[in-house]
């Protein structure tokens, strides 16, 4: 199935390895660790989604992360977009997450938004992230411009272009 974000014929990248971080779908067996990375970064990772996003709340629980999760998941399966789990190498820990989305700008092809805990955020994790996510998709993905909000263009100037 299409959702138009890709092409119904394009195969769905399951996996991408780095010396740094494993890639791979976001899944509700991932909530353990998620919730961890997620809720001792709770401040770092304001504005991840926009300045008006109120994600992630300091009251989020257990279960409503599992909820999201479930959701990103049942997304990924349809192919609306793609939520992607960012793993230590040995799976052992959640370093961030990785969003790719539909675009609600016609100028962009699809919308890229990507985190790391905050305990990673002084090691260079975000740039290395952010330079495989790069190299990723214009190796692998079939978008010829894809937008980063927050990085490449302010989440206002993103907004404004809606």
């Amino acid at each position: 199935m299409s959702s138009g974000l890709v092409p119904a014929t394009f195969t769905i990248p399951l996996l991408l390895e780095t010396s740094r971080v494993r890639i791979r779908p976001l899944t509700i067996c991932d909530v353990v660790k998620d919730y961890d990375a997620v809720m001792t970064s709770v401040e770092h990772l304001k504005g991840v989604f926009g300045p008006d996003s109120g994600w992630p709340s300091p009251a989020m629980t257990l279960e409503q992360d599992l909820i999201d999760l479930g959701w990103h998941q049942k997304e990924f399966q349809r192919g609306s977009s793609f939520a992607y789990t960012v793993m230590s190498p040995d799976e052992t820990r959640c370093l961030g997450c990785l969003y790719i989305d539909p675009s609600p700008r016609p100028d962009y092809d699809a919308m890229i938004v990507a985190w790391v805990r905050q305990s990673e955020a002084a090691t260079g994790l975000d740039q290395h992230l952010l330079e495989t996510i790069r190299n990723w998709l214009r190796t692998s993905w079939p978008f010829r411009n894809p937008g980063f909000p927050g990085r490449d263009v302010s989440w206002e100037k993103w907004n404004a272009g809606c």
